[in-house]
């Protein structure tokens, strides 16, 4: 709880916890500027590894956590978690969160995650905050990141270039 002076009176009010989820399979640099945006607009923010039964994991789900940590080193108000048994809205349940962030890149991105938005609404009352990626990031995403270090014409460098910086370290093999 913190307080907050309106009028001249100091009113309690609750602390404002957002969940950021998704796969992280790689976080990139523009999940890591997404956080960093949603840890200035939130008093805490839970990044979250989630489950996506569309997606193959590369990583483990410790190589996931220890990369998150590495890319919200500097954010005193950010914790890294995991979910990966049942849904998103279970989580914000069990931990009181009720607003989710998310990064949108283009209209694309809004199509895919508007349904999902008003059925955490439904299911639970979560909200849905979303952030608009920087142009200079937008055209990142994991599955591209992944798929570009698959290919031995791609140089590694050329993909590390698309990761944070500072210890989320090289894509290997």
């Amino acid at each position: 709880m913190h307080f907050n002076a309106v009028g001249g009176r100091l009113l309690l009010s609750p602390t404002m916890r957002a969940l950021f989820p998704g796969s992280f399979d790689p976080v990139t640099q523009g999940h890591q500027d997404v956080l960093r945006r949603a840890a200035l607009l939130f008093d805490e923010v839970v990044v979250c590894v989630m489950f996506n039964a569309n997606k193959t994991g590369r990583f483990t789900i410790p190589e996931r956590l220890d990369r998150l940590r590495a890319a919200a080193t500097d954010l005193g108000n950010v914790t890294v978690d995991s979910h990966t048994g049942g849904l998103m809205v279970d989580y914000c349940r069990r931990t009181g969160i009720d607003v989710v962030i998310r990064g949108i890149r283009g209209v694309t991105d809004l199509d895919y995650e508007m349904p999902m938005a008003r059925m955490n609404h439904e299911l639970a009352g979560v909200e849905t905050f979303f952030i608009a990626a920087d142009p200079a990031l937008a055209h990142i995403s994991s599955t591209l990141v992944t798929a570009m270090s698959r290919q031995d014409r791609v140089p590694s460098a050329d993909v590390s270039e698309l990761l944070p910086v500072g210890g989320c370290g090289s894509e290997g093999s």
